[in-house]
């Protein structure tokens, strides 16, 4: 138990590459303990200390957490007094009530301060007065914004959560121009690898060839027609697929598999979907079920008994397994073994195909003949948001092109939501366009939005960088999508005034920038993963972010979770009630969210910490969010160095894997 306390402590506070010290350690546990709180609790509160105090949390002190133990204390003690005084308040019938304090929900008194009356609904490009531009100076902002995500085991609790304030405020954003550590590099992958010297001029030619690997055709289904028969067969198909891939790969006689769901005194191996037997409530031990196809099970559902496994697992609900067990009562199915899935093979090219990428990073016909090194790709990541709750300037998007353009980066990749449907100006309308468009208001749409807002950053980078590759990636939650469910097709360009360079493609998409796959979508799965997961006091994979990007690449799929988790257990959105959009799954096209090939990069956005991690060969990036509701937020930067191709392995004729993982350098850096 305590080194799983120990683990998580790490995930959540420690500096990239060093462990958190000793002492550090005790502090964090002693609060821990003294307060009730889980690691993500205290990492939360630790994180609005930061902000309140200005200093960086990067590295927490013991001097640092001393102060925010005697922190949590006072507020802890403001709360209570605050709290008698509404109680006395309200037994006087003939005085004015007053709130204890704004919020509602603020236990600790934490977020003192932080929350006005009403939400936030200023217009755009109008500046506040000096008495609300003083107040704002004055008032602590929430630059990270997360969801509940409990522990992994059924008993985790916590009398507080610390997120579900967070989400609350409606404190106004810090200003983008005065934001902190603009540029800091926050986790390196192959730090070895230096980056070299941006050139001094765009490359003569795109040194980028884009292939689609996907049918991006067949993700313009038509929405909102789901039937409950087709759902029915899609989710059936995807087990009984599997249970041939384990035939087939672990050649297991066909007389091996049996339903799990009857009573039997030989030992099976069962094929089916993991799931819950109740609707509501987190995945437990308790309410761990095996759900079979029509095929592999009749359709029927049995308990599943974990005893002999050891505490060694870890499951979602969707996910879809191999057990080797037995079900000699009838009432429950004792698994035995948990069988690998089969993977899909390493990305591998022809050591001809290599030799032309690597000839085309020289970038210039006339370069072809030369014995220099080509200079590395250059390849840059971000998400949206893209500005902050209270305003529509798009600031940390313009900033962004502004890193590409300085940089000539061969690769822009930008996935949605570019104008988010959450957002609270853009959900009430509440804004103006700036004076200088000459358009009139009454038929100003979203598109208009888009065109004068965000076009003109990508436009001016395609006019600085001719060359360069623009990837625009939709979100279910972009307003300007007439596709509304994932997954997802690309949304209209018409109107959007966008440079020819720029292009739109799926959500999700699997494509080859020369000869790496890349695997992309915007849908944040590592969040609802973290939350619904299951896993035992002793995973085969302890860390979380490899463990989580692991099921994808098990589960060949950009969103193996089903169903997914319920909307008021996402991140907190400005607009409304605060309830985000959600994934708006379309179940009868589920498989077009399969991975059509193992990626030698994954990227895929979420409201989780950034990392990078390599599982199974796969370099899976989270480059976070651009911009969050109340600061600024992170980007990736991949620089990628030309293939080698030894002379064995020309020799051999076959087919050389990419290894796209040893040498690429990616930086997650701070906006």
């Amino acid at each position: 138990m305590a080194e799983a306390e120990l683990q998580e402590l790490n995930e959540w506070f420690r500096a990239p590459d060093k462990e958190l010290e000793p002492d550090v350690v005790a502090e964090l546990q002693s609060i821990m303990r003294m307060h009730s709180l889980s690691a993500q609790d205290l990492y939360f509160k630790w994180e609005s200390y930061c902000i309140k105090m200005d200093m960086d949390g990067n590295n927490p002190s013991v001097d640092n957490l001393r102060a925010l133990k005697q922190d949590i204390q006072d507020a802890l003690e403001r709360s209570n007094r605050t709290h008698q005084v509404q109680i006395k308040t309200e037994k006087r019938p003939s005085g004015t009530p007053r709130a204890a304090f704004k919020g509602g929900s603020d236990v600790y008194g934490m977020l003192e301060g932080m929350v006005p009356n009403t939400p936030g609904t200023k217009k755009l490009n109008k500046s506040a007065s000096a008495p609300q531009r003083r107040s704002q100076l004055e008032t602590p902002s929430v630059s990270r914004v997360k969801g509940g995500v409990p522990g992994s085991s059924p008993n985790h609790k916590s009398p507080l959560r610390i997120e579900n304030q967070l989400n609350s405020t409606d404190a106004p954003p810090a200003s983008f121009n005065n934001r902190n550590n603009a540029g800091e590099v926050v986790e390196v992958l192959n730090e070895h690898l230096k980056p070299p010297e941006p050139p001094i001029a765009p490359y003569g030619q795109s040194r980028i060839r884009l292939t689609a690997t996907s049918d991006q055709k067949k993700l313009g289904y038509k929405t909102l027609a789901m039937k409950s028969s087709e759902a029915s067969e899609i989710l059936d198909d995807r087990i009984d697929e599997f249970a041939r891939l384990m035939r087939d790969h672990k050649n297991i006689d066909e007389s091996e598999f049996g339903s799990a769901a009857i009573q039997s005194t030989t030992e099976i191996v069962a094929v089916g979907r993991i799931a819950s037997d109740s609707s509501e409530g987190k995945l437990n031990i308790a309410s761990l079920i095996l759900e079979t196809s029509r095929q592999t099970g009749g359709g029927l559902r049995i308990p599943l008994n974990l005893q002999k496994l050891n505490n060694r697992y870890q499951f979602f609900p969707g996910q879809i397994v191999a057990f080797r067990g037995i079900n000699s009562s009838g009432r429950e199915f004792t698994v035995q073994e948990v069988l690998e899935i089969p993977l899909l093979p390493n990305a591998a090219s022809t050591p001809d195909a290599l030799e032309a990428h690597r000839e085309r990073l020289r970038g210039d016909p006339d370069a072809m003949d030369t014995d220099n090194e080509p200079a590395p790709l250059s390849m840059v990541f971000g998400s949206g948001p893209y500005t902050a709750d209270d305003n529509l300037d798009f600031e940390p998007l313009h900033a962004l092109c502004s890193q590409a353009a300085d940089t000539y980066a061969d690769a822009l990749i930008l996935t949605g939501p570019f104008i988010d449907v959450d957002h609270p100006l853009i959900a009430t309308g509440d804004f103006d366009l700036p004076e200088d468009i000459a358009v009139d208001p009454d038929t100003a749409t979203m598109t208009t939005v888009f065109k004068y807002m965000i076009s003109p950053a990508l436009n001016r980078l395609v006019a600085a960088n001719p060359t360069i590759t623009i990837l625009l990636i939709p979100s279910v939650r972009d307003v300007i999508a007439n596709h509304v469910s994932w997954p997802q097709s690309i949304f209209p360009r018409k109107d959007l005034g966008l440079a020819g360079a720029v292009r739109i493609i799926g959500n999700p998409m699997t494509l080859a920038l020369n000869e790496v796959i890349l695997g992309i979508s915007s849908q944040d799965v590592f969040w609802d993963l973290r939350h619904e997961e299951l896993a035992g006091g002793r995973p085969a994979d302890p860390d979380m972010f490899s463990r989580l990007s692991r099921h994808l690449i098990e589960q060949r799929h950009f969103f193996p979770v089903y169903p997914p988790l319920d909307r008021q257990k996402l991140p907190k959105v400005g607009a409304g009630d605060g309830v985000p959009t959600g994934v708006v799954l379309d179940t009868s096209y589920l498989k077009l969210g399969e991975m059509v090939a193992r990626p030698d990069v994954m990227v895929i956005p979420s409201a989780l910490p950034p990392f990078i991690k390599v599982v199974e060969s796969v370099l899976v990036i989270n480059p976070g969010f651009l911009s969050k509701r109340r600061g600024t937020g992170t980007y990736a930067r991949m620089t990628l160095y030309p293939p080698k191709v030894t002379d064995q392995e020309v020799s051999s004729g076959g087919m050389v894997s990419h290894k796209v993982f040893e040498r690429a350098r990616v930086e997650i850096t701070r906006i």
